[in-house]
């Protein structure tokens, strides 16, 4: 079974020592990216640009109070600091009141959750308990481990749980045949594995999922195709999503818990993505927040645009580096709308480099320069944090290198050349 691996390649993100890079703290934005950027849950002191829509709060939110007030108000955008948390706030139960009888879920909440790792020998994931553990009935000993109770109720139900003194042994993988045809995908990246989780690299060109019945060649046709070829028997459950252009890593569950853990994660924004985009245009200020609420464009099918009836979308960002007509930004999402980096930034005149439906030109790039450099997540069962960088795609590489080396060509490009055809983005 596959043990805990990743890819080592570099990116040149944060903290590189290569002169030209993200990090460099010689070019002009590039200091505040070396010492690391808001996704490390820093708060930023000063400086940040906030855009607003009049008319549309913020819900919840530790520091977003006055803000939210002000534009509920009809308050024009202020300047406000970007400080942006490295996770969302736990949900906690609600403890139950004196005298009370408290249901399962409550007594879960109010005991100590044992998360040692265990080990897997095929479909079952083996324990020691300690001994308050292992002294309790079966039922209730799975409350103080990391299951949902709909999954520990289903183990108990379908003999997936058997103990012997301490130790206990969960059915956690059971054997289930990929639920997609196998796709070939070459290159075909893993960047890390380990019994509950995979991650990839998505190349651009490629979506995630079929958009459309019988759709073949997807991100999941080519993990359904490693399963088979590694012999793991788990179907392909994706985490997240990312635009057909866009390039970085994706995150698979291979077990019922996985799932869990994951969806839960992405609704209470415990799963944080980092992107890089190349934005044209000079963005003024070193760091800012974007806050304008995103809807369907009735017009467009995929298109997406600013409107004040749109769902509320936040984007902070923090500039890398400068070019001659292009800036180089780093990316965190507090919310995750449809495009929303992509509209976001062509809302305030600075569309991606490449991307034609919203504005990019692509003289420099022939897609949207938009990259996920960082995926942060946490372990099914220990609860660990986890992470990953995915390395920058050789046509991101060649477009940040040609801006290094010749800027004439910056200027050139941002100031001329063709829009894409919209109908064929994604």
């Amino acid at each position: 079974m596959p043990k805990g691996k990743r890819n080592t390649a570099r990116t040149p993100s944060s903290g590189s020592k290569s002169g030209g890079g993200p990090g460099n703290p010689n070019r002009r934005g590039g200091g505040a990216a070396g010492r690391g950027g808001p996704g490390a849950g820093r708060r930023h002191d000063a400086g940040g640009a906030a855009f607003g829509q009049a008319g549309r709060g913020r819900p919840g939110g530790s520091g977003r109070k006055g803000r939210g007030e002000e534009a509920a108000r009809g308050g024009r955008a202020g300047h406000a600091s970007a400080g942006i948390p490295e996770t969302a706030p736990a949900r906690r139960g609600t403890p139950g009141r004196t005298g009370q009888r408290l249901g399962r879920a409550d007594r879960s909440a109010a005991l100590p959750v044992f998360r040692e790792p265990g080990r897997r020998v095929g479909e079952w994931y083996e324990l020691k308990l300690p001994p308050a553990v292992a002294a309790l009935p079966p039922d209730q000993a799975l409350e103080r481990l990391p299951l949902p109770p709909k999954l520990a109720d289903r183990l108990l139900y379908e003999g997936g749980v058997a103990r012997k003194g301490s130790q206990l042994r969960l059915k956690l993988f059971p054997m289930r045949e990929p639920d997609f045809p196998d796709d070939l995908l070459d290159p075909f990246t893993v960047l890390y594995e380990d019994d509950f989780s995979l991650v990839v690299m998505k190349p651009a060109g490629v979506e995630v999922h079929p958009s459309v019945q019988g759709q073949r060649k997807t991100l999941v046709h080519a993990v359904a195709a490693y399963y088979r070829l590694t012999n793991q028997f788990c179907l392909v459950r994706q985490a997240h999503r990312l635009d057909k252009d866009t390039t970085g890593p994706v995150l698979f569950a291979k077990n019922d818990l996985a799932q869990h853990v994951f969806d839960k994660g992405m609704r209470e924004k415990r799963i944080e993505r980092v992107y890089l985009a190349l934005a044209e245009g000079e963005v003024e200020l070193d760091r800012g927040t974007i806050d304008m609420p995103i809807g369907q464009d009735r017009h467009h099918s995929t298109r997406r645009i600013v409107s004040p009836t749109g769902d509320p979308a936040v984007t902070h960002y923090q500039v890398v580096e400068r070019f001659p007509g292009y800036t180089l930004l780093r990316l965190w999402l507090e919310t995750g709308r449809t495009h929303q980096i992509r509209v976001h930034l062509s809302a305030i005149g600075h569309p991606i480099a490449g991307d034609g439906m919203y504005g990019g030109k692509r003289r420099l790039i022939s897609r949207q320069a938009l990259h996920g450099e960082k995926l942060v997540w946490f372990h099914p069962w220990t609860g660990e944090r986890m992470s990953v960088r995915a390395p920058l795609p050789d046509d991101f590489k060649r477009a940040l290198d040609r801006l290094r080396h010749d800027p004439a060509f910056g200027e050139e490009a941002a100031g001329a050349g063709s829009h894409g055809d919209e109908a064929g983005d994604d």
